[in-house]
């Protein structure tokens, strides 16, 4: 590459090859067959979405047709999963979509994909802790523990004017329920967590029960005038109708989060052609399915207009009076969702350990702890800075950041795989996309879907006078691009043709490879 080449520098890639060496040294075992991808996926997409956000989604965009945003978000996603299916097992190891944009597309696009993914997982792990500090609230409550209101809201809050926009105002409060939620989380990460197989399955039909147990007993509960109008008059905006319905979509997308997991278990797959889809479209029907069941019973319990909150489901369960389910279902709340904040803080942690091994990040994130052999001094910054956004931000603006990174997140892998089927068509693919191109391209055509009405209404706010979400938003790319500019430029380590397991120089066929030069002309 020539020094002068600036723009070339920005996509210099890696090759499948050195992504195989930077492994963790041993070869993955195909020991997962369909049954333990549809399992994998359904306890990783069952979380704080149907926990949290359903009930904000209802209340200020939907009303009871948030049933048909489930169906446009789990849409979105199944596209979006199977773009991952292949690059999943066009590059056998496991690994990120930071990983196979740095492949595919180049490290300008490698970083933007791992910024992006800060918001799909640390922001996504702030936007639980605050569901889980209303569960917790109303949990220690029920207990005869009081928590004081403003130990438990967040410093910026969202409240509807006249016209029912939501506009954000500051206080005084401060979340500091979230916040320990988070550092107790990341605690025990620094210590380093080992969850058996046996302890996920647990994890696992605890939440698949206490919503299942919700939707069965809640039926009786329902009162069919509260599912009147389905579809609530359009007020202006996004404010239900139509066009509330994508919103909503845009806000429910968050309850999605995870679902990747099961493509990136690709090369871990018996038979990847097969169980992959089935995996995958399982688990997304399986879940779209639960989610749809208990936003119909939520809604049916509850006028809409009064889930805006953290905890609906602890508000409907209230509504029933019965207190022994109202106990076991926050119970199993809490416990999912302290789960979830623990997976997606690791995703995080493990996310900035191989950006900053690549020395796009300060070395520190991925400095490893001598005794516990965890990326410690990462997890604790990190850890720090989430539990400092859930104190601060309310879950409305939390869960539109997550939303927008992660479709934005899914367009590129859309797209990453039309790169790849066009620059290298002879990959061996075990599993590819159906459909031929128009499945990748649907994928970025959903993906825009869901990142659209978040935009837009961000645009909207800021004309109206209230710009909190959109300095948020401004800020944090700004803060992206500076961080890349003058650290990850200057330090790259394949720019500077050094292999990231050492000092040693990459073998000159990676150097090749990474800066686009063709070996036959050197």
């Amino acid at each position: 590459m020539e020094k002068g080449s600036q723009s070339g520098r920005l996509f210099i890639k890696k090759s499948v090859d050195q992504i195989q060496r930077e492994s963790l040294n041993h070869s993955l075992k195909r020991t997962l067959g369909r049954w333990n991808l549809l399992f994998l996926g359904i306890g990783c997409i069952i979380g704080a979405g149907i926990y949290v956000m359903t009930g904000s989604a209802a209340a200020n965009f939907a009303g009871p047709a948030v049933l048909l945003s489930f169906v446009v978000a789990g849409t979105a996603c199944a596209f979006a999963g199977l773009c991952y299916a292949e690059l999943a097992s066009s590059m056998p190891v496991a690994g990120s979509a930071y990983t196979y944009s740095y492949a595919t597309m180049g490290e300008v696009f490698a970083w933007v994909m791992g910024w992006l993914l800060v918001l799909e997982y640390g922001v996504a792990a702030a936007t639980v802790a605050v569901g889980w500090s209303g569960y917790m609230v109303s949990f220690l409550k029920d207990m005869g523990l009081i928590i004081p209101p403003e130990f438990a809201a967040s410093l910026i809050q969202s409240t509807a004017d006249e016209a029912g926009h939501l506009a954000f105002r500051a206080t005084t409060d401060i979340n500091l329920m979230a916040a320990a939620g988070i550092l107790m989380v990341t605690v025990l990460l620094v210590i380093g967590v080992s969850e058996s197989a046996n302890v996920n399955n647990v994890i696992v039909f605890v939440k698949v029960a206490v919503l299942v147990a919700f939707i069965i007993i809640g039926m009786f509960f329902v009162e069919p005038e509260n599912w009147t109008p389905f579809i609530p008059e359009n007020e202006g905006g996004f404010k239900y109708g139509v066009e509330g319905i994508f919103r909503a979509a845009s806000v429910v997308f968050f309850a999605y989060v995870g679902f990747e997991a099961v493509s990136t278990a690709a090369a871990e797959a018996k038979n990847p052609s097969k169980d992959m889809p089935f995996g995958i479209l399982g688990s997304l029907f399986i879940c779209t399915a639960i989610y749809m069941m208990v936003a119909a019973v939520m809604t049916g319990i509850v006028p809409f207009r009064e889930l805006g909150v953290p905890e609906p489901i602890a508000v409907a369960v209230d509504r029933m009076q019965m207190p022994w389910f109202a106990f076991l279902i926050k119970v199993g709340a809490v416990a999912g969702l302290s789960s979830v904040m623990l997976i997606l803080t690791y995703g995080q942690s493990r996310i900035f350990f191989a950006m900053a091994r690549d020395g796009l990040l300060p070395r520190a994130f991925s400095t490893v702890h001598a005794k516990f052999r965890t990326p410690w001094i990462g997890t604790i910054v990190l850890g720090a800075l989430i539990a400092i956004a859930a104190s601060l931000l309310p879950i409305t603006i939390l869960g539109d950041l997550v939303s927008l990174g992660t479709a934005f997140a899914f367009g590129i892998v859309c797209i990453s795989v039309l790169w790849l089927r066009k620059t290298c068509p002879d990959m061996p693919r075990p599993f590819r996309a159906p459909g031929g191109t128009w499945m990748p391209i649907l994928g970025v055509i959903f993906a825009g879907i869901m990142a659209a009405p978040l935009i837009i209404d961000i645009v909207v706010k800021a004309t109206l006078g209230d710009p909190i979400p959109a300095i948020i938003l401004g800020t944090y790319l700004a803060l992206g691009a500076a961080i890349y500019i003058f650290y990850g430029l200057p330090n790259s380590r394949l720019a500077q043709g050094l292999d990231i397991l050492d000092d040693s120089p990459l073998p000159g066929a990676m150097q090749a490879v990474a800066h686009g030069l063709d070996e036959k002309k050197k």
